[in-house]
């Protein structure tokens, strides 16, 4: 039997000669705890301490397929970039994360090494990247296909939530957090990790998990900076959203929520710009800010909010909120969309 590591399992225990009640005490055990729960796991819900009076909540899934191949990932890797994802969410609100709920439904067959794998990764990824936040709760079922499902809970420490609605022309446009890294792992994985059939192969991801650890490690298992989310809320930051999709395709959605453009400078998008522009799940943190404003700690300037640029002249005039544009010339949103870009393979 193989992993979904790639390697031998240890263990014939799978899901299927489990119970429900022994699956829970296997993998409970490894998850976090959450500093802001009043009763965690063990009730029908879960009670957590919003102080504010309000909270920020969030969902995401992650299926095998559209979203991962069990082939190149280690469900350590599925665990840490199912809380990844959900936190860098949270942070683009401007909160701090404090718990998550997870629900997760795998194939019978499944050895039981996969769910205490993502279990590991959930808990070391909120122990690294947002200390106190843990794991409140959640629901186990079975199905055909391996799917994460991830809501989280978040913050905002009696501050205003920063919406993608509030850009104004001068606006500067920065970013913190990488930029194309994880969009150049899942490239190569496509280019040099499979088999002669265009199949995912486990042997060869694991090589270049050796020959090229940071963009893999990027695309496997991201570190958004959290931290910046309510640094960038606390400096005046007039919209923000995590960059998920890309930055053409996610600056376009913050740019028509405000109604105007993004005007990117193309020297501040490094010598792959098209990758900087399409590649995704980089989970870095998009915002603009006032022009008279210091950047907070860990942004950099990547161009400027504009007008959105008029669609002709005369009665039938208009104008075309959500543009993007690079040294001034409209450029394609192009990005990560599960209804297009998923070619129907799983691996």
């Amino acid at each position: 039997m193989t992993n979904a590591a790639g390697s031998k399992a240890t263990t014939t225990e799978t899901l299927a000669g489990l119970s429900e009640g022994e699956v829970l005490a296997r993998i409970f055990p490894r998850l976090p705890a959450a500093a802001a729960a009043l009763l965690g796991p063990g009730d029908d819900a879960a009670v957590i301490a919003a102080p504010d009076g309000r909270y920020v909540v969030t969902t995401d899934m992650m299926i095998h397929g559209p979203d991962f191949r069990l082939a190149w990932s280690t469900p350590h890797d599925l665990g840490w970039k199912a809380a990844a994802t959900n936190l860098s969410d949270v942070a683009a609100m401007g909160a701090r994360p404090t718990a998550l709920v997870v629900a997760i439904a795998a194939p019978p067959h499944t050895p039981i090494t996969v769910l205490e794998g993502i279990a590991d990764g959930l808990r070391n990824c909120c122990e690294a990247l947002a200390p106190g936040c843990g794991v409140v709760g959640g629901d186990l079922s079975a199905s055909d296909v391996l799917t994460i499902a991830v809501t989280a809970f978040g913050d905002l420490e009696g501050r205003a939530p920063v919406l993608r609605s509030g850009a104004r022309p001068g606006d500067v446009v920065a970013l913190a957090g990488g930029l194309g890294q994880a969009g150049a792992g899942l490239e190569l994985l496509f280019r040099r990790a499979v088999d002669a059939q265009g199949n995912p192969n486990a042997e060869l991801a694991a090589a270049l998990r050796e020959t090229h650890p940071d963009v893999l490690a990027a695309q496997f298992t991201p570190v958004p900076p959290l931290e910046a989310g309510p640094a960038a809320a606390r400096a005046g930051a007039t919209a923000m959203l995590d960059v998920s999709d890309g930055l053409a395709l996610d600056g376009g959605r913050l740019a028509r929520a405000s109604g105007v453009a993004i005007d990117f400078d193309s020297a501040a998008l490094g010598d792959r710009i098209e990758l900087a522009l399409g590649g995704g799940e980089d989970h870095g943190l998009l915002a603009t800010f006032p022009p008279d404003v210091t950047l907070p700690e860990g942004f950099r300037a990547l161009g400027v909010v504009t007008a959105a640029p008029a669609t002709g002249a005369g009665a039938g005039a208009g104008s075309v909120a959500g543009a993007i544009l690079v040294d001034g010339v409209p450029h394609t949103q192009n990005g990560w969309d599960p209804y297009r870009g998923w070619d129907g393979a799983a691996g």
